[in-house]
């Protein structure tokens, strides 16, 4: 390996601490390291860029945060092409499952090339308005469209693959892929998938109509949601990070992406441990 990048959650003193660790571990191997301008001033350190360059010139990338850094990470051009390993240094961590005391220990197997991936579906969500594209962007957890705080009931008109489904009365409705399925749609009552399925989980938030649950969908189809509630308060939510207003008549299209990316598994854990750590099943 001949460089790598390091993405930090830059105001958080702990992931800056470790940000150091893992550079001097990285150059006392001969990897040259790539940091993005704000962290690389904050490091003194000489090798920067603009982040959204980082994932064309490095081999890996080492996200040091939580799963809502790595969130916003899936976001950056060519970021499928590299592996990426995500150290938690937030609070749950099901995206950065490696420990901050893992670190190491963990960099060496990688570095030796002892490592798998996991391949992870993202979706593409467009929204069309008056027949026209808006807006278009990728995500790798989860599309939420949901009401405003004092809206009422929205109507959401679904189709798959161009057939009518159904018209959800609900306060919002959640598209997820599989790595989304323990954020969002668990709270609304989803199941949980396994992370390298090629699956949608479509979850109505609240339905109206207590038989309308979760249905899972393959990654193959597409799915149009066409909102025809009017004069009501309603945000497209895209990866938890990304909100904006739909307006009556607006269509949100959710398909696969073209793209995936790949996060480096934990050779100390498997993702039942996970599961089992990281939302107590077992305790009382």
């Amino acid at each position: 390996m001949r460089a790598c990048g390091i993405i930090v959650k830059r105001n958080k003193p702990e992931a800056l601490a470790l940000a150091k660790k893992a550079i001097a571990w990285l150059e006392k191997r001969g990897i040259k390291v790539l940091l993005d301008n704000e962290v690389a001033e904050k490091l003194g350190h000489p090798h920067h860029l603009e982040k959204d360059a980082i994932p064309s010139q490095a081999e890996m990338l080492i996200v040091l945060g939580g799963d809502g850094t790595l969130l916003s990470v899936a976001r950056l051009k060519g970021i499928e092409t590299i592996p990426i390993l995500g150290i938690n240094v937030g609070s749950l961590g099901f995206l950065t499952e490696t420990y901050k005391e893992e670190m190491l220990q963990v960099l060496e197997k990688v570095v030796a090339g002892e490592f798998e991936t996991d391949k992870r579906l993202m979706l593409e969500a467009t929204i069309y308005r008056g027949g026209k594209a808006v807006e278009r962007n990728t995500v790798l957890n989860d599309i939420v469209i949901n009401k405003g705080a004092l809206a009422r009931i929205i109507d959401l008109e679904t189709y798959i693959d161009g057939g009518y489904l159904t018209t959800f009365k609900a306060d919002g409705l959640i598209l997820s892929t599989p790595t989304g399925s323990t954020a969002y749609s668990l709270a609304a009552g989803g199941p949980i998938l396994y992370p390298s399925l090629n699956t949608i989980i479509m979850n109505p938030i609240c339905p109206h109509t207590l038989t309308n649950r979760p249905l899972v969908l393959p990654d193959s189809v597409v799915v149009k949601v066409v909102l025809k509630s009017v004069n009501q308060d309603v945000h497209i939510t895209l990866v938890g990070q990304a909100e904006r207003p739909l307006r009556a008549e607006d269509v949100v299209e959710a398909k696969k992406a073209g793209t995936h990316i790949h996060l480096i598994r934990s050779p100390f854990k498997t993702y039942f441990e996970l599961l089992r750590t990281k939302l107590r099943w077992g305790e009382r």
